[in-house]
Parts: C-alpha cells; sequence; structure tokens
C-alpha cells in the first residue's frame, strides 16, 4: 500500500499521547537534557518526504511504515548517536521508548534494520549505490603537495578546460541521483531557514564554499579481473572491480598524509549567523579544491531556486583565472583570495608596474593609493602616493606636472583576478570577506561534533544520506536556539505531569 500522508500537528498530539501515557507515572522520568531533543522534533515538520516518496510505494500489500516517522527517526539518531550504527540504533529505540515516541512510533513497535535501508534506497534516485561503475582503472596516489597546500591537479589546463565547458552548458542541467535528497532538504529545510532569516539577504545571498577530506577506509578495496597476479606479474595495467568505485586516494595538507575515501565540498551561507549549509558535494579524494568548486557551483546553481547568489567567498586554493571567469559569466561577485605566484612586478605599456597583488606602482616604487571606483567607466582609480591635501605634492621628483598628480585607471574587466570590482585592500573587501571562514565552521560541525566520519558505509548512498541527515540537524539546532524565547513554554504545554 502507498503511505499515507499524515499532517504534522497528528504528530505532535502523538507525543503528548504517548508521553503522557508511559512518563506521567513516575516509572520512566524526563531530564533536562531531554527537552532540547523533543523541541528540535516538535518543530520540525517531516510530512513533505511523505508526499515526495508516496509514488515509489506500491498500490497493494502491507501498509509501510510512515517516511516522515523514518526519516525523524534516522535525524533522530544523528541528534544523538551518531557513531553507531543503524542495527545498534534499532537496539536504542527499543531499550529507550523516548526515542520510539519521537521517532512516530509506538515503544515496542518499531521498526527493524531491513526497513530502514529500504526506505534509504527510495532517497536515491538510481538503481546502483555509486554513481560510476564498479569496474575502473588501477587508482594511483596523487602526488604530495606542500605543508598547508592543497596537492596540485594532474593535468595542466584542467581547470580551464574545465570552466570553459560549463559555461558552454551551464544551460544543460543533468540529473543526479541525490538530486530528490536536494529537492526535499531545500523545500523544507532552506526554505523554512530562509523565512526566519537565517540565510542572510535571500535576494542577494553570499556564500563561501571549502572543501575537506572525509575518511571512508583505511585503503582501497578491490579484486582483479585478470588473473596476472597468478602468472607472477605482481602489477599490471588491466582494470579492477571496487568495492566504492567513487573514492580514491587523496592527500591531506594539513595532516601532511594520505587518505582514501572522499572530497566532500560544502558551499555555506556565508551570512549566516549559525553556519548553515547549503550544497554538499562527494569528489574523489584525489580531486583539487578549483575543480570541486567548479563542478559544485554550477550543480548548485542549476537547482537553487529561493534567492540569487551575489557573491562568493573563497579561499586562495580557488584562485584562477578561470574561475573568475566562471562566476562573472553568472553575475556573481568573486571575493577570492590571492595566491602570490610570484615577486616580480608585472609590465605596463607606460612607466607604471603591477604588483603581484594587482596595486599600481609609480616609477617611484611606491604603491599607488585607491581613488575609488568609476561606475560609468568600470573601471578603479589610483592617485599618487605622495600627494598630501590632494594638491601638494611631497615626491622628490614628481613624474607628472598635474595639479592633483598622478593617477593610473585598472579595469576589472582586462584581468578581474588582479583588479576585482572592489579592491582587496578596501575594508569592505576586508569586512566581506572575513565571513569565508564560515565554510570551516560548517566542516567542523559535520566531522566532529556530528561524527559524519563515524559512519561504515560502503555506498556512495549511504554516505550522501548521512550527509544530508547532518545538515538537516544543523537546520534544526539554528531553528531551535533562533525560537528558543518564543518555545520557552512549549516544555509545559508537552509535560506529561500536564496531564
Amino acid at each position: 500500500m502507498k503511505p499515507v500522508v499524515k499532517l504534522h500537528e497528528t504528530y505532535q498530539s502523538f507525543v503528548i499521547e504517548q508521553l503522557q501515557q508511559h512518563y506521567a507515572g513516575g516509572l520512566l522520568v524526563l531530564v533536562n537534557k531531554d527537552w532540547p531533543l523533543i523541541t528540535k522534533l516538535w518543530i520540525t515538520n517531516l510530512a513533505g518526504i511523505t508526499t515526495l516518496l508516496r509514488d515509489l510505494y506500491c498500490a497493494r500489500g502491507p501498509a509501510p511504515r510512515d517516511p516522515a516517522s523514518m526519516l525523524r527517526s534516522f535525524l533522530l539518531f544523528l541528534l544523538t548517536k551518531p557513531e553507531i550504527g543503524i542495527t545498534a540504533w534499532v537496539d536504542e529505540l527499543y531499550r529507550v521508548p523516548l526515542y520510539a515516541i519521537l521517532s512516530g512510533f509506538e515503544p515496542g513497535d518499531v521498526p527493524g534494520v531491513g526497513t530502514f535501508y529500504d526506505f534509504f534506497a527510495r532517497l536515491w534516485a538510481a538503481s546502483k549505490n555509486n554513481i560510476k561503475p564498479c569496474k575502473n582503472k588501477r587508482k594511483r596516489k596523487p602526488k604530495k603537495g606542500k605543508k598547508g597546500e592543497k596537492a596540485p591537479t594532474t593535468t595542466p589546463g584542467r581547470i580551464m578546460r574545465l570552466a570553459n565547458w560549463m559555461m558552454r552548458h551551464m544551460d544543460s542541467k543533468k540529473d543526479l541521483p541525490m538530486d530528490r535528497l536536494f529537492h526535499f532538504f531545500q523545500s523544507q529545510f532552506l526554505a523554512v531557514s530562509a523565512r526566519l532569516g537565517l540565510l542572510g539577504e535571500i535576494g542577494a545571498l553570499n556564500i563561501a564554499g571549502d572543501g575537506t577530506p572525509v575518511v571512508t577506509a583505511a585503503y582501497p578495496r578491490s579484486k582483479p579481473t585478470c588473473n596476472c597476479h597468478a602468472q607472477g606479474l605482481a602489477k599490471c595495467n588491466h582494470p579492477r572491480i571496487y568495492s566504492q568505485p567513487d573514492c580514491n586516494s587523496g592527500w591531506d595538507s594539513a595532516r601532511e598524509r594520505y587518505f582514501n575515501g572522499y572530497h566532500l565540498y560544502t558551499l555555506t551561507a556565508a551570512n549566516s549567523p549559525y553556519d548553515l549549509p547549503l550544497y554538499p558535494r562527494l569528489h574523489p579524494a584525489s580531486r583539487h579544491d578549483a575543480v570541486s568548486f567548479i563542478v559544485s557551483s554550477v550543480e548548485f546553481s542549476q537547482r537553487f531556486t529561493l534567492g540569487i547568489v551575489d557573491k562568493i567567498l573563497l579561499d586562495a586554493a580557488h584562485d584562477a583565472g578561470p574561475i573568475y571567469d566562471l562566476l562573472i559569466h553568472q553575475n556573481i561577485e568573486p571575493f577570492i583570495d590571492l595566491n602570490v605566484r610570484g615577486k616580480k612586478n608585472l609590465e605596463t605599456n607606460c612607466d607604471i608596474q603591477i604588483s603581484p597583488e594587482g596595486i599600481p606602482i609609480c616609477p617611484a616604487g611606491k604603491k599607488m593609493k585607491h581613488y575609488g571606483f568609476d561606475h560609468s567607466q568600470k573601471r578603479h582609480k589610483w592617485r599618487c602616493p605622495m600627494m598630501k591635501k590632494r594638491t601638494t605634492n611631497t615626491c622628490k621628483k614628481p613624474c607628472s606636472t598635474a595639479k592633483f598628480g598622478r593617477t593610473f585607471h585598472t579595469c576589472s574587466i582586462d584581468n578581474p583576478r588582479l583588479f576585482p570590482k572592489t579592491p582587496r585592500d578596501s575594508e569592505k573587501w576586508k569586512l566581506i570577506y572575513k565571513r569565508r571562514t564560515t565554510a570551516e565552521r560548517t566542516n567542523k560541525r559535520e566531522k566532529i561534533d556530528y561524527k559524519l566520519e563515524s559512519g561504515r558505509h560502503r555506498s556512495t548512498k549511504m554516505w550522501y544520506i548521512r550527509i544530508y541527515g547532518i545538515m538537516m540537524c544543523q537546520h534544526m539546532d539554528a531553528w531551535y536556539t533562533h525560537q528558543q524565547e518564543d518555545l520557552k513554554n512549549l516544555k509545559q504545554l508537552i509535560s506529561p505531569k500536564a496531564a
């Protein structure tokens, strides 16, 4: 049978009834730390998941478990015991009646492990559990990077070719297996956070992006497709069958070691006071941040329908000309820290040079002063650094006889990397860019607070379900904190003592 869509008010009535039945007699008690958990699930409406998945159930057969209750139980698992597995979580549902009640199940009547995985399969819009086929070429380790730096891309010019390809195919959206997860996350979580004002100005959204390694196994597991080893050949170039084809080996520059798994790239609302995530994307571990960003940002722009992205904040690993071109093509202003590749000044067609930071250098060797942006000509104006009170030139050998001193103009369209629309040395740029670290705090919450890497999953499907579940919990935490004053009387309403 197809599941029946139940209103969220029905779940709230069920919780009150069950708490009064099992916790009002004094045999079971609720402690103070239980109430934040109860409140978070009380205010989270998950009825939309039943509507989304209803057509994926058969019209005949026994009545299925309520998809909203299944998802609620999974989120409760991540909120309480993310370090254990689903099998151990089912035992917790039997052992702790509160967990079953908050999930939407009667104590003692909870779903089994197989029921959970049947539900997970319906969240994944593909018949296979991984994106790539299991049969692949033998995977090699990438080159080591320097301390604090990403490992270099293996193919020269890859970022330029990828960015150009994306600009040509911006309008051709490719369906992905995790689109069903993002559709529900956007409609039921991002939309709520936007209404509460937790994502910043939704009409001109600022986004920060950053990648982080996700370790899934100690080493890549694979089986040969040939008998070369039996013939005495230790290594061959024949394809192998990998249990995790979407993973490979990558270089963790922060810890200076190799790891096997994914490269998780997350886009975060930069102006969110709670560092709320917007879009996750799992890439192979060996992929560079710049490549991951190009793929993730284009996919996000094709799917995000709640607002318009105005600015994107990125670290120096993304400082590549094609990324600037891609963002400007999307009418997005890039705020990217400059990766100084050399110490030589760039020559121009006059006696003015350009520093590696994009600041004009006068013939006397001094950095010129920024004097505003000309919106009509779309260019920056720079003045002589030796001018005082606008008309007094203190330079011993002035290079211009102009009353207001030497001036020089730089156009963003000529080199958006060196001459961004908002100069890097301006207070406005510093004020906006300091919010870039919100992406790092988001990654920290997912990996440390919610123990992302504790999942012992062998498929990309389950890793995406775990990541989206954690992101939902992050938004639920923000809702609870933001509305804490309005919810302070909720305890008296739900408390079993009130019966």
